[in-house]
């Protein structure tokens, strides 16, 4: 099995040189230059994984993987690193961060596995003196989405100890700042507003880590559902020859349940 695993690993990476070699488009690609298509490609695998369409997995893990071939290679004509050092420092980090299954350390359940790695982590950020001044968020990449980024916020917060003594405190804070944003429309601020929805939205993240729900994963969802019920007044516009335009708003909502109760 892992011979067969090392063939193609051996002929990706051979591939890649000759692509590198003769190819013009792959020759003058540079790590900016690829740095928005492999944003795409992760995307791309996300929403392949959301529908759990395995082929479609299978192609766009593929597609993930040949950008970190190619990101390897250009290190390597650059003399800073190549594929088995991407690969051997991956192994040590995870060997690392994995004191439960290749130490001593016990590990019972994830939430402890996820306290451990947020703890080592930050004692290699102890030894790296800019990252250390960055404190422990300085881990939270910039570039990720702003719910996601949201997301690790938290869960870094928390491991350091920051983070409500019962997660059924947090919903107080939710209402607290529903209050906040009812004032601000009010006000009709639209700055102090965007402030404020984003304080609810923050607060509403933490709620969902504190609950085992991923807020990117629960949205996605309504967005579905959202999209199925549409569709389904649209197809309802369409039987009658009209278009969804030319609906009242008491019909669309009418079609609307019609379309909850078939689920």
């Amino acid at each position: 099995m892992y011979e067969k695993k090392l063939e193609a690993t051996a002929r990706l990476l051979e591939v890649m040189d000759t692509l590198r070699e003769k190819c013009p488009w792959d020759r003058e690609q540079t790590f900016a230059s690829l740095r928005n298509n492999t944003i795409e490609e992760c995307f791309e695998l996300v929403d392949a994984i959301t529908d759990g369409n395995m082929e479609g997995i299978r192609e766009e893990v593929g597609d993930v993987l040949l950008h970190i071939v190619f990101y390897s290679k250009m290190g390597e004509e650059l003399g800073q690193f190549d594929f088995a050092d991407v690969c051997n420092y991956l192994c040590d980090k995870l060997i690392y961060r994995h004191p439960h299954v290749y130490g001593e350390v016990h590990a019972d359940n994830p939430e402890e596995v996820i306290h451990n790695w947020e703890m080592l982590k930050l004692k290699e950020k102890a030894k790296k003196a800019r990252k250390a001044a960055g404190g422990v968020l300085s881990g939270v990449p910039r570039s990720l989405p702003a719910m996601v980024k949201a997301f690790r916020i938290g869960q870094k917060a928390a491991s350091a100890g920051f983070d409500w003594e019962q997660k059924e405190d947090v919903w107080a804070k939710v209402h607290e700042e529903v209050r906040e944003v009812e004032a601000e429309v009010a006000s009709q601020d639209k700055e102090a507003l965007e402030g404020e929805i984003g304080d609810l939205l923050f607060s509403i993240i933490n709620a969902s880590r504190l609950y085992g729900i991923d807020p990117e994963n629960a949205l996605e969802r309504t967005n579905k559902k959202f999209i199925k019920r549409f569709g389904h007044i649209e197809q309802r516009a369409t039987e009658q020859g009209r278009s969804i335009g030319e609906m009242t708003l008491d019909e669309m909502e009418g079609y609307w349940q019609e379309a909850k109760e078939l689920r």
